[in-house]
């Protein structure tokens, strides 16, 4: 699913940032919408990008540690960084959905596209919950496998 909405928010934002840059250079007539749309997409981008980071296990990690324990200490850190991270993301999503609130209540539009800001600001929260949901589908497959005996293995786990 992430990978779906990352391609269209990309291929959007590539193509308004394109478009931008021929309308000023070429017609010499610049577009008031597409530094905006552009923005709100990589926003989301973002934060859509973390949830799929964690689903092929890319984000960013101390390899160098993993190397010093045998499969349950590896087990054991890799368990222990999951937990750390998603009680980041739980509380990126409370503190987001009160951010997002507190921007709807003012009513702010985005100026040149018309769109509230606060569909900007709901790019954290959503995107935080779904690295939550992942964050807890790597721990319950990473278990089975390390119970199972299995090597648990860096990448793109094909159950998640």
């Amino acid at each position: 699913m992430e990978r779906v909405i990352l391609f269209i928010l990309l291929m959007i934002m590539t193509v308004v940032i394109v478009l931008q840059v021929f309308m000023r250079y070429v017609v010499e007539s610049s577009l008031t919408w597409s530094e905006e749309l552009a923005r709100f997409c990589f926003v989301w981008l973002i934060y859509i990008g973390i949830s799929y980071g964690v689903k092929r296990a890319k984000h960013i990690r101390v390899e160098a540690l993993l190397t010093v324990f045998k499969r349950r200490g590896k087990y054991i850190v890799n368990m222990i960084a999951n937990i750390l991270f998603l009680f980041f993301a739980l509380f990126a999503v409370y503190y987001g959905f009160s951010i997002y609130q507190a921007i709807k209540g003012t009513g702010q539009v985005a100026p040149s596209i018309g769109i509230s800001m606060s569909i900007m600001y709901l790019g954290m929260p959503i995107g935080m919950l779904l690295t939550s949901i992942r964050l807890i589908q790597r721990m319950y497959i990473e278990t089975q496998m390390y119970r199972a005996s299995e090597e648990i293995i860096d990448n793109d786990i094909p159950r998640l």
